[in-house]
């Protein structure tokens, strides 16, 4: 049964407007960084789409979207395992271009890290990373973000895109889950 998610809302960590204004501050940011490229933006699903389409609205330049899918969390699973599964590849051939990963929430880092590995190989003109929420406090491995939105702490969060077994993914806010009362449900 899914619950209302006010029964294990602990606090708002990010609201609506503060993703709005800083989604435009970076959307302005690869705008410059990416003037004279070949930009592909790179989502990897299913987290990271809602910040892809806001994201993609505030990019000036022109650019297209690919989509990628990677499993780390397994079913169930709080965290990640460490080990990247890739379930959907790329349909677009990246050689030569300008790639950027836009990621909803990187921790640990081995994720991203095994993403940008395989698509170095790939051998794109450049290849960086752009995340909404960077939890640096977790992380492992080490990964080069360009862009961030919010460095956070480290908490269990969902919404804007984020869930809790693939619910909630549609609140516009980024929420901390009260782990004692999600546990009571």
């Amino acid at each position: 049964m899914v619950r209302d998610y006010h029964q294990f809302l602990s606090e708002v960590l990010i609201t609506k407007e503060q993703i709005d204004r800083r989604i435009a501050e970076v959307g302005a940011e690869i705008s410059r960084d990416y003037a004279d490229g070949n930009l592909l933006l790179v989502c990897i699903l299913r987290g990271g789409v809602v910040f892809l389409t806001d994201l993609m609205r505030q990019i000036t330049v022109p650019h297209t979207i690919e989509f990628m899918a990677v499993s780390s969390y397994g079913v169930g699973r709080r965290e990640s395992q460490g080990q990247a599964r890739i379930t959907l590849d790329l349909n677009t051939n990246i050689f030569g271009k300008d790639v950027l990963l836009v990621e909803d929430i990187i921790d640990s880092g081995h994720t991203i890290a095994s993403v940008l590995e395989l698509l170095a190989t790939r051998k794109p003109r450049s290849l960086n990373v752009c995340t909404l929420l960077d939890k640096a406090q977790r992380r492992e491995v080490e990964v080069p973000i360009r862009y961030t939105g919010f460095v956070i702490e480290n908490k269990f969060v969902f919404g804007y895109g984020l869930d809790i077994d693939e619910y909630y993914r549609n609140l516009p806010f980024v929420g901390v889950v009260d782990l004692d009362k999600f546990s009571q449900g």
